[in-house]
């Protein structure tokens, strides 16, 4: 028997020749000896939501966990000074442990400040919600560490947490109101590829041009900018526009009341039919619950969605009881990383809830790690959002340049690990613009504020 063991662990003789020996006959390293992070700052669109205007640097954090035998594992981040700095607390703890453990170790991070119970996006941006901070910060661990023992393995990241079951996974077409500008300052200043759309006929031109370039075949509104009937007016248009073939979304990040969310829900229950949703019409559960009730009462069965009410596996016991929320979008930076979506698309499977993924600014590396997690969740059920068509290629950290997006889709590379690696030299140029621009956080009530009214203020509902 232990001469068996020894031959099967290519510990004995011939076995352990390189030329056909299996990866587990030669020792694999995977303590972690350095924890890197960089700050980095991208250039943004001047896109709306009801939260504001996004300022025109997106920022990042870039993680890489490097093993002593000088395998680096990547991930990616919300940027600024606060989420450096959670990831900075934990470096006593990483630096030395090994890359799996380690997961393990910190498993009591994906729970939350408070257990997740006010963990609500409601009234702050992503990214800036003190009570997700653990959860977020032990997701940049997790997509570092298994990046790295994707590589030290041989598999990918996708295969690791459980195996594919989609070799490509598709995005929705992500549409803003937005004012004229590419993103960036001065020198720095981007291109303008789609101009000024604050209006439905112009939104119709934005998103005729992304689908031409990309492929995607759904379509997602970020509304809660324009009055209401405007935003009808662009959903009606973009149907007649498109036609039936591509499912519509409407996201006004709770800046409706109660009563013109039912209002809209009656108006729009055709084109936001077959594949469509509502998403976060009006704050809180309880007036999602009223919602659904009374639209269902009137034979209109447009599901809700929310990325801020359901936010936490705290979140979801209440949910189900209401019957508030059909829809949970998810996302992997917030909710403590890849397997908790994965837990979460299982509890979803189980009472019936449809699964999609909620974006951010981000770039390469955030992408690549969602559409590994979405190739091994098997209950995701929509197209998943993506704000990378806003992204400059002058700003990708990726080596190689742009992951592309072919008929709304990413496909996963077999590469191991997330198969990407870093352009250290675009890393140096995002961290410089991080150090020359003046912004440490997002804040995008301060650039309404700076260049739309003096007097902005986020009010929900608004309308």
């Amino acid at each position: 028997y232990s001469l068996r063991l020894w031959v099967w662990l290519g510990l004995w003789g011939p076995v352990s020749s390189p030329s056909w020996c299996p990866w587990y006959s030669r020792k694999i390293y995977m303590k972690i000896t350095d924890l890197r992070i960089h700050s980095i700052a991208m250039a943004d669109p001047p896109l709306r939501s009801s939260y504001g205007l996004h300022q025109p640097y997106a920022l990042r954090n870039v993680v890489e966990v490097e093993s002593e035998d000088g395998i680096i594992g990547i991930a990616e981040t919300y940027g600024g000074e606060r989420p450096r700095e959670a990831l900075e607390n934990l470096r006593g703890k990483i630096v030395g442990a090994d890359a799996l453990r380690i997961l393990g170790d910190l498993q009591t991070l994906t729970h939350g400040e408070g257990g997740g119970i006010e963990r609500s996006q409601v009234n702050l941006v992503p990214g800036e919600n003190p009570l997700d901070t653990s959860a977020r910060t032990y997701a940049a661990i997790e997509t570092a560490c298994l990046d790295l023992v994707g590589q030290s393995v041989g598999k990918p990241v996708c295969d690791l947490i459980g195996g594919r079951v989609r070799e490509k996974v598709s995005f929705s077409a992500y549409l803003f109101y937005k004012h004229g500008g590419g993103g960036g300052e001065g020198d720095d200043t981007r291109e303008d590829e789609y101009g000024e759309c604050l209006t439905p006929g112009s939104m119709v031109s934005q998103t005729r041009q992304m689908i031409e370039k990309y492929g995607f075949e759904s379509i997602k509104l970020k509304a809660g900018v324009l009055d209401p009937e405007q935003e009808v007016e662009t959903i009606r248009q973009l149907r007649q526009e498109f036609g039936k073939a591509y499912p519509l979304r409407i996201d006004p990040n709770s800046a409706w009341k109660l009563d013109t969310s039912l209002e809209i829900g009656r108006t729009l229950k055709e084109e936001l039919s077959e594949g469509g949703y509502l998403e976060d019409p009006c704050a809180g559960l309880d007036d999602l619950c009223t919602l659904r009730r009374q639209l269902l009462a009137e034979g209109i069965d447009t599901p809700n969605a929310s990325n801020v009410a359901v936010t936490s596996f705290a979140h979801l016991p209440e949910n189900v009881n209401k019957d508030a929320v059909q829809v949970v979008l998810c996302d992997h930076h917030y909710w403590g990383g890849m397997r908790q979506v994965q837990h979460l698309g299982k509890i979803c499977q189980v009472f019936g809830l449809g699964l999609s993924m909620h974006s951010n600014s981000h770039l390469g590396v955030s992408l690549m790690a969602m559409a590994h997690v979405a190739a091994a969740t098997p209950h995701l059920t929509y197209d998943c959002d993506t704000h990378y068509p806003w992204q400059s290629g002058i700003d990708e950290i990726v080596e190689g340049g742009r992951i592309p997006i072919t008929n709304g889709c990413v496909s996963i590379p077999e590469k191991p690990g997330l198969g990407i690696t870093l352009d250290h030299d675009q890393l140096s140029r995002g961290r410089e613009r991080y150090e020359k621009c003046p912004y440490r956080k997002r804040d995008d009530a301060a650039e309404m504020r700076k260049y739309v009214d003096p007097d902005w203020q986020r009010i929900l509902p608004r309308w």
